[in-house]
């Protein structure tokens, strides 16, 4: 089934992923698959139907997936898990095929991104965008030096659940394209408050890093008091506070969680 929005598709050659940090406690896909009553178990990594959908043509011909189109790809997994190695050459190559489409996916596992990289891949692919996702300082000062270290031609840092206030100063220039900023959601969202938010805002406008609110979470502290928002109003709401800043480049997420 191809899921397409304001020329936003999902792209999920394969689904399930082991938990690998503590961003992971609550991941939004085990939750779902729970709720849904998948036949196997979230951590087991199972290649979909829908693998080759970059490359899937219509009856007339045409491409399933128009040119210019935002491809968010294995947000059902990571891109990078090691349990996909055998498939993700063949990834590779529809990306490079399919180079009037951009893709974007974001990873846990960057220290797996070298070994994982196609022969042609130079400094990286001009339609792959690569995000980083940094959930507290530990995980940032962990991932992101080696994130900056790698051939990727376009950079995103996720702080995704935002799990406490960090400082990304140091790892923020026109390297990276944007920093996009999310609370948790789900029954047991842990909180994310607003003042961590608000560091992080002022910190890509002092650096001029395109920056993006994109969801409250559902366990959202704002000026000393707590909020339980409903998961349809998470992304309104982080609109609303109209934080963004969008001095280059910006990609904003769709609500999938």
């Amino acid at each position: 089934m191809l899921h397409e929005t304001n020329g936003i598709v999902d792209w999920n050659p394969w689904h399930g992923c082991t938990k690998i940090s503590p961003g992971c406690k609550y991941c939004y896909v085990y939750r779902r698959d729970a709720m849904y009553g998948a036949a196997q178990a979230s951590s087991l990594c199972r290649k979909n139907a829908s693998f080759d959908l970059p490359l899937r043509k219509k009856r007339d011909g045409s491409e399933k997936i128009p040119s210019g189109t935002e491809v968010f790809t294995c947000f059902t997994s990571d891109f990078l898990l090691p349990d996909a190695d055998a498939w993700r050459a063949a990834c590779w190559e529809m990306m490079r095929r399919r180079s009037d489409c951009t893709f974007i996916f974001f990873t846990k596992r960057i220290e797996r991104l070298r070994q994982c990289l196609p022969p042609d891949w130079g400094e990286g692919y001009e339609n792959v965008r690569i995000g980083c996702t940094v959930e507290n300082r530990e995980r940032a000062d962990a991932r992101l030096p080696v994130f900056l270290a790698l051939p990727i031609r376009h950079r995103l840092i996720i702080v995704e659940p935002c799990l406490e206030a960090i400082d990304l100063r140091q790892y923020l220039s026109d390297a990276i394209e944007q920093v996009l900023v999310g609370g948790e959601s789900g029954q047991f969202a842990r909180e994310c408050r607003y003042e961590w938010v608000l560091s992080l805002h002022a910190q890509c406008m002092e650096k001029q890093v395109s920056f993006c609110f994109h969801q409250t979470g559902a366990n959202f502290v704002k000026d000393g008091k707590r909020y339980h928002i409903p998961r349809a109003c998470q992304c309104d709401q982080a609109k609303k506070a109209e934080i963004d800043f969008f001095p280059q480049t910006h990609l904003r997420l769709p609500d999938r969680q």
